[in-house]
């Protein structure tokens, strides 16, 4: 990173290790959320639809309370809906107030401010996957919002052994710029592994919603904004630690105040400060990779050849269970194999246009539609995944076709 950072752990003094990860009981919507979902697949959706000034949904989420002495924050997270609460219009509102309504008090002395923090654990956790949020952050000197995960056996291994994953941290002197680190054993702090992006044109974050977001596979994640895929790690960059990310992880949503990275607020900074979020999602699988999608006679989307280099054909093949053939259908209407999008070559619309694996781009050509008839639509063309000459021999390249309904155009997902 750019800028020096220290710890993001999730222990407070109000707050212990075991009582975050292991104290919660599964709430009831969760349990049906979980019962409805297909054995190959698990999603965790929370949209903050409700009436204005409703809490958060405590079956999906634990606010967190105390002050944060390891970063060195300003702030004192509050329960309740004093600093995070619905707005009523499908957005989760989480308010950063420079006050002091209760004497709190915080390793500095008598608290300055008041924000909240909310997490996961006990509740949801998935291992592997696409994990996104869309949010509009706050600007001002001394802010820090941030999407991030950290591993479920915090409790006993603690961190950073636990691994951390930050989907998404600002600091509010660098309005243009978000960042995205991994820390764990010998990379942590100051030390975790990262990259900036920042919106051309010296466009604000703090000026519109944008979807931030990691597709999380064994021994790789990658980073990206908006669809654009800006980092990837795998364990050739931990230096020869060890890789903590092959594992179940929480998520953790907060808006911190001040901090050894993000410096304290000043003169400059207007209060209250909203972290905005429109919505939370994650989209994974019992598999390490996604589940099959099975065609014409019975057989498999595949990569050909496993090869994850930009341009490798997508074709028809025996299903026979390997990366290749595992898919994960995503919230944001990509489809992926191999930490790759499935796409439309070069972004055509003519019927008999290939399909391929490549990076993830946000693209339209990226874009594909699952519906309760089995077509697999990608509506920049309004055309379906076909399996070209309804050919049903391996090997077969698929394209995109208008759709007619035929057997090469359906698709069963799982």
């Amino acid at each position: 990173m750019a800028s020096p950072r220290l710890l993001r752990r999730c222990l407070f003094a109000a707050l212990s290790a075991a009582a975050l990860v292991g104290s919660v009981a599964v709430g009831p919507a969760h349990r049906a959320e979980a019962a409805d979902a297909s054995a190959a697949a698990t999603t965790f959706s929370d949209n903050f639809d409700g009436a204005a000034g409703s809490p958060v949904d405590s079956s999906k989420w634990t606010l967190e309370t105390g002050d944060n002495v390891n970063n060195h924050e300003r702030e004192y997270y509050t329960s309740g809906t004093n600093n995070a609460a619905l707005d009523g219009q499908g957005h989760l509102v989480i308010t950063a107030k420079k006050e002091n309504p209760a004497n709190y008090q915080c390793w500095y002395g008598t608290c300055q401010y008041t924000s909240a923090r909310m997490n996961t654990s006990g509740k949801f956790s998935a291992q592997y996957g696409h994990v996104e949020a869309r949010m509009k952050i706050p600007r001002g000197q001394g802010m820090w919002p941030a999407f991030w995960m950290l591993g479920t056996d915090i409790g006993s291994v603690g961190w950073p052994n636990s691994g951390e994953i930050d989907v998404m941290e600002n600091v509010g002197y660098e309005p243009s710029t978000v960042h995205g680190t991994i820390h764990g054993p010998g990379y942590s702090g100051s030390n975790g592994i990262g990259a900036a992006y920042s919106l051309p044109n010296g466009q604000a974050f703090a000026d519109g919603f944008h979807t931030f977001a990691v597709d999380w596979a064994p021994n790789s994640i990658k980073w990206s904004v908006d669809g654009t895929v800006y980092e990837t790690r795998t364990p050739a960059d931990v230096g020869g630690n060890t890789w903590a990310f092959n594992k179940p992880f929480f998520l953790i949503l907060n808006l911190a105040v001040g901090g050894y990275w993000p410096g304290d607020p000043d003169g400059s900074t207007a209060f209250p400060a909203q972290l905005v979020v429109d919505s939370v999602s994650v989209t994974t699988s019992d598999s390490a990779t996604g589940v099959a999608i099975k065609g014409l006679a019975g057989k498999c989307v595949d990569v050909a050849g496993a090869n994850t280099a930009n341009g490798t054909p997508v074709d028809l093949y025996d299903c026979n269970g390997t990366a290749a053939q595992q898919w994960t259908v995503g919230s944001d209407g990509t489809i992926r194999a191999l930490g790759k999008c499935l796409d439309v070559t070069g972004g055509g619309t003519a019927d008999g246009t290939t399909v391929q694996l490549y990076d993830c781009n946000g693209t339209a050509a990226q874009k594909w539609a699952v519906s309760s008839a089995h077509d697999i639509v990608n509506p920049q063309a309004n055309k379906c995944l076909d399996v070209t000459g309804n050919n049903s021999a391996n090997g077969t390249r698929l394209q995109i076709w208008t759709c007619s309904g035929g057997a090469n155009q359906k698709w069963t997902v799982g």
